[in-house]
């Protein structure tokens, strides 16, 4: 399986009979799965089809999905009124209207052409069948869309593997750097250490020496990054056979992230020496710019 962005975009049009129409459908980024559809609303079903198959297809993202229809002039059938919209207007005029009276307020009388300009109550008469042939064209024509939407993020999330697969290697680099630098960072905490432990010693009346050389001990192994090195390892490792896998992941590696930077943060803070602590806010770097990709990630 291959990545898939949760960003992308497709867009189709199609004509037939009087009808034309256009498509587009688009994502960003979400912690889930978010289907919003726009399309006309005496076209029964459509909406809630198109949810369904899309919903299936995709895992995650902010997916908008909306459709223009537009009919000739000259093959426009006759107005009707919409009974459930004319009862919606009357009872909010109605609601209005009873308010403004308690308050001492005449409102003007509404006009029934007033009514008749208010949206959805007028709608163009469509035969039930000429209807229903539409839908069916309609999402046929949708599969085709929603499948090319589907191919556009996954050649987009072709180009995030490429650009996280380097990031990985940059940061295996960067810890294979972290412990170099913590190995020579050895030689130099040891002589300090002995050096701070001759200057108590030799300035101080009854002092536990093995005490102090505990204490020093202490100090020495709350430096230690040997862990924070072997998890990043394990990190990259398991970031590295993820992205591999493809799929649904992106949750996966954002949680990964986090675990990253925690041990970026540990060896920054635990570093004690201007070359390792250089390597670790570059790691740290390299971690956030790696993070931001994975964001995209379904």
């Amino acid at each position: 399986m291959t990545l898939h962005s949760m960003t992308g975009f497709a867009s189709g049009q199609g004509a037939e009979g009087a009808y034309t129409w256009v498509w587009d459908i688009r994502s960003v980024n979400a912690k889930g799965l978010d289907v919003r559809v726009r399309v006309p609303d005496w076209l029964e079903g459509l909406e809630n089809e198109i949810k369904t198959r899309a919903s299936k297809k995709l895992g995650r993202g902010n997916v908008t999905v909306g459709l223009r229809l537009g009919r000739a002039e000259d093959c426009k059938g006759q107005l009707q009124i919409n009974a459930a919209a004319m009862e919606t207007m009357l009872a909010a005029i109605a609601a209005t209207q009873a308010q403004a009276a308690q308050v001492g307020l005449q409102l003007a009388p509404v006009r029934a052409t007033d009514i008749l300009q208010m949206r959805g109550v007028l709608e163009q008469a469509t035969a039930e069948n000429e209807s229903e042939h539409l839908v069916k064209r309609l999402l046929s024509e949708f599969d085709s869309l929603l499948a090319d939407f589907i191919n556009m993020r996954a050649s987009e999330g072709a180009a995030l593997h490429a650009v996280l697969t380097e990031q990985l290697s940059r940061i295996e680099a960067l810890t294979d750097a972290a412990a170099q630098r913590a190995a020579d960072r050895e030689v130099q905490i040891k002589e300090t250490l002995q050096a701070n432990l001759a200057c108590v010693m030799s300035n101080s009346d009854g002092a536990d020496a093995d005490r102090v050389a505990q204490e020093l001990a202490l100090i020495a192994v709350k430096a230690d990054v040997t862990e924070e090195l072997d998890r990043l390892v394990a990190h990259v490792a398991a970031a590295r056979k993820l992205i591999g896998q493809g799929g649904l992941v992106g949750r996966k590696l954002d949680f990964l992230m986090q675990e990253f930077n925690r041990e970026a943060n540990t060896l920054c803070s635990k570093a004690q020496n201007a070359a390792l602590t250089e390597v670790g806010l570059e790691l740290k770097t390299v971690i956030d710019q790696m993070r931001e990709q994975v964001q995209n990630i379904e």
